[in-house]
């Protein structure tokens, strides 16, 4: 059996996790998705669940999946919103961001 509040603050962890990564503030979250920063503070703070459409406002902001804002998990649509962006680069540019991932992979593994 899942536990709500577990569930409730996990998502609160990684919606802020992303929004911070992607530098943004609790108030230019709310205003990309039109809500007020109370329900993204409460959001964060696993308080309270999100309503569907808020849902998916969330996710396009924040350029995330579903999934992962639910559960974690990193899905195909995750890793097509990564390669959309790679496919924007030059050559030049695609191989230092190879790079970087191959350094981040060893990194990850040796620890």
């Amino acid at each position: 059996m899942v536990d709500n509040e577990q569930l409730l603050k996990g998502m609160g962890k990684r919606i802020s996790e992303r929004r911070k990564q992607l530098r943004l503030t609790q108030d230019e979250l709310a205003e990309k998705m039109d809500v007020t920063p109370q329900m993204i503070s409460t959001a964060e703070l696993g308080k309270k669940g999100i309503r569907p459409e808020n849902l998916v406002n969330l996710c396009k902001a924040l350029e995330v999946s579903a999934d992962y804002i639910l559960t974690g998990f990193i899905g195909e649509q995750d890793v097509a919103l990564i390669a959309q962006k790679l496919s924007l680069l030059s050559p030049a540019q695609f191989r230092v961001a190879e790079e970087i991932l191959t350094n981040c992979i060893q990194l990850a593994q040796s620890k």
